[in-house]
């Protein structure tokens, strides 16, 4: 067999390994898979790689409220001064409700021009102004979430924009030390599992890395209702929220 030959089917050999390792790789989505790696070691006769998950409901403690406010006239200066007046407002009652100055937090401002599109001259023309103030409201009492948004749209009036609340747990590296149990018990699980199915003794774990997944927070939209001429209360139900933390752990092959 010439050299030519032999050259050819090498790097056909090398490329086929090599697919073979890229669709392993691309594979592993969500968990990690089996990953069994030969070495030298007298001690060690390989590597399993698997996940574990720990997951716990949890009651939320804080509520995030997302409001705002939102002017319009036909100068800057009338609805800039508008929107300060109704803003002032709304924060003094947020006070007045027990949030501390440092939880009321600005978000977002903006002031921009009304138009509309003109037939007889083809061009958009500016017909006013609006002045946008939004803010981060932290209430760690969830059962004033309902009274403080009933009590800031009154503050605000009209103007007033409610984008909504969302909940969560202030502290999540409390509830750690119970996640990592149940990721470990998980992993320990998996491992054992796959060590009797392919007739192998586990060893310590070599290699331990964590991976914490936290529920991003749902937001109720904020709708107010009329209803004979009275406003209805705003119902708001925290209800409950996931924390999940994962790992990944490397135990060495014994035999």
């Amino acid at each position: 067999m010439n050299r030519n030959l032999l050259l050819v089917l090498g790097l056909t050999l090398v490329l086929a390994v090599s697919g073979v390792f890229g669709c392993s790789q691309g594979s592993a989505a969500r968990e990690a898979p089996l990953y069994l790696q030969a070495d030298n070691n007298t001690t060690s006769q390989g590597d399993i790689q698997v996940s574990g998950l720990g997951e716990i409901t949890v009651v939320p403690d804080l509520a995030t409220l997302r409001l705002g406010i939102s002017s319009q006239d036909d100068s800057v200066a009338k609805a800039q001064a508008e929107a300060s007046k109704a803003m002032n407002q709304v924060i003094a009652v947020l006070k007045g409700h027990g949030i501390a100055e440092k939880d009321i937090q600005t978000q977002y401002f903006s002031i921009s021009q009304r138009t509309k599109w003109d037939p007889d001259t083809y061009q958009e023309i500016v017909i006013g102004y609006e002045v946008s103030n939004i803010v981060s409201v932290k209430i760690r009492n969830i059962d004033k979430v309902g009274a403080i948004i009933d009590a800031a749209a009154d503050a605000g009036g009209n103007l007033t924009r409610v984008q909504g609340v969302s909940f969560s747990v202030e502290k999540p590296s409390s509830y750690y030390k119970e996640l990592r149990e149940k990721a470990m018990a998980d992993a320990q699980a998996k491992a054992e599992q796959i060590a009797e199915f392919y007739g192998i003794t586990l060893g310590k774990p070599t290699h331990i890395s964590e991976e914490s997944n936290p529920t991003p927070p749902i937001w109720d939209v904020y709708y107010r209702s009329e209803a004979a001429g009275e406003i209805a209360p705003t119902p708001i139900s925290a209800g409950e929220t996931e924390l999940s933390l994962s790992i990944y752990v490397t135990y060495a092959i014994l035999s």
